[in-house]
């Protein structure tokens, strides 16, 4: 069998959270004027803290190609350098104007380009007693963080990795923040080199995805990973963070509609791990094929010994089994499959490596009018809006950790895989 393992995708979703108060989703849906009173009321009332159990996202950069923000940047060598300016972000600075193109089947990399960018951002006084984490959803390649001044964690290496640092104790009370990053497009680990500097496709430098603050309360659930079967088996780890004595979560299942399948069902936080595992069966569920990409939603809580809820996230998910059957080939949901699809690349000819939702549509959309049912992640991970495109509309998705191309694993280096998951 193969495990459906999924991600967490942070996803603020004011319908789904107003089940927690008892708002009727439909009303809210069918009858937007009396929905959208009866959630500004209820804002009122709570004291405005109906999203304060959620994960709170405030962009630094902009959020794609088309919507960006202008940081101060300087890069050392090629076009443009030596001087500050702004860039916008995110962005590859090649295509900026800034620094040189290069193709990755060139081995010399004696001329690495450094770029350096700055952002100054507010404090503000409902992040108190709350834990702030600075995410990167992608930058080429090894990135230093600096938050007022302060290393933020160990250098970052890998351009197509999301990657995030708590910078609780680093922020000021008040005022501005200054942000300061160093990215170096040439690695100083050579398998990384190896793997994505020397590789069949451009090359480029920059923080190239989305850059934004994750606020969520000091005890959160961090992750989440899924295996719904075709036959409703449902099972469901959940990660937290933060110290809850004893405390449980609960989960909810319903469709993408709102309706609730089922009763809610929970289990106890073993808080030395901060991981529990969720069962539930469903009866009967609407499964998921390329052909009829049908999806759930979850909503799960973390609460402590009283109830109260802590933190909570939705998840979406399909219910489907995958499963590669020895001398008789692939089968999802007891149905022999055949994979039919193309490579594709996460490449736009005037924005580089960064990409939007809605190209990530067009892809998606011309893939299937070429009645195909697959796509693969050549050579590395896409955007997070690229996997869920994929999820929604129904192509099996073959992704890769880039180094393919070469044995990037060091001969001496016995546990080199385990490290790297």
């Amino acid at each position: 069998m193969l495990k459906i393992v999924k991600l967490t995708l942070i996803i603020i979703e004011p319908i789904i959270m107003l089940q927690q108060y008892r708002i009727s989703v439909i009303a809210f849906c069918s009858r937007p004027q009396i929905g959208l009173i009866s959630f500004f009321l209820l804002c009122f009332l709570s004291g405005s803290t109906v999203f304060s159990q959620e994960t709170v996202v405030k962009y630094l950069s902009g959020t794609d190609k088309d919507h960006t923000k202008n940081w101060d940047f300087m890069v050392s060598s090629g076009a443009k350098s030596g001087q500050w300016t702004t860039i916008e972000v995110p962005s590859n600075w090649e295509t900026q104007g800034f620094g040189t193109y290069h193709y990755g089947w060139e081995e010399d990399f004696s001329k690495n380009e450094i770029g350096y960018y700055k952002y100054r951002f507010p404090s503000n006084p409902t992040w108190k007693n709350k834990t702030m984490k600075i995410v990167f959803e992608g930058s080429m390649t090894d990135t230093e963080v600096k938050i007022n001044g302060k290393i933020a964690g160990a250098i970052h290496q890998g351009s197509f990795y999301r990657f995030k640092y708590d910078i609780t104790k680093l922020l000021k009370k008040t005022g501005d923040n200054l942000l300061e990053v160093k990215v170096s497009k040439i690695s100083a680990d050579t398998s990384v080199n190896r793997a994505e500097r020397m590789s069949d496709f451009w090359v480029f430098g920059g923080i190239f995805r989305p850059v934004y603050l994750e606020i969520t309360p000091q005890t959160h659930i961090e992750w989440t990973a899924i295996d719904a079967r075709a036959d409703g088996n449902f099972v469901m780890d959940v990660y937290t963070e933060g110290k809850l004595a004893h405390g449980y979560v609960e989960a909810q299942i319903s469709d993408l509609d709102g309706k609730l399948v089922g009763e809610a069902f929970q289990a106890k936080l073993d808080h030395k791990s901060g991981k529990v595992t969720l069962n539930n069966k469903v009866t009967k569920p609407a499964l998921w094929s390329p052909e009829f990409p049908n999806r759930y939603q979850v909503v799960v809580r973390l609460r402590d010994y009283k109830g109260k809820i802590i933190h909570s996230k939705v998840e979406k998910f399909g219910f489907r089994t995958a499963e590669l059957r020895r001398g008789e080939g692939f089968f999802v949901n007891g149905v022999k499959v055949r994979f039919k699809g193309v490579n594709r690349h996460s490449a736009w000819p005037t924005s580089g490596r960064t990409m939007s939702k809605e190209i990530s549509e067009l892809d998606v959309n011309l893939i299937k009018d070429m009645n195909m049912n697959a796509v693969r992640m050549s050579h590395y991970s896409p955007d997070a809006h690229f996997l869920d495109i994929c999820d929604s509309l129904g192509l099996f998705v073959i992704d890769e950790l880039t180094g393919w191309q070469k044995n990037t694993i060091p001969a001496s280096d016995v546990n080199y895989l385990k490290k790297w998951l």
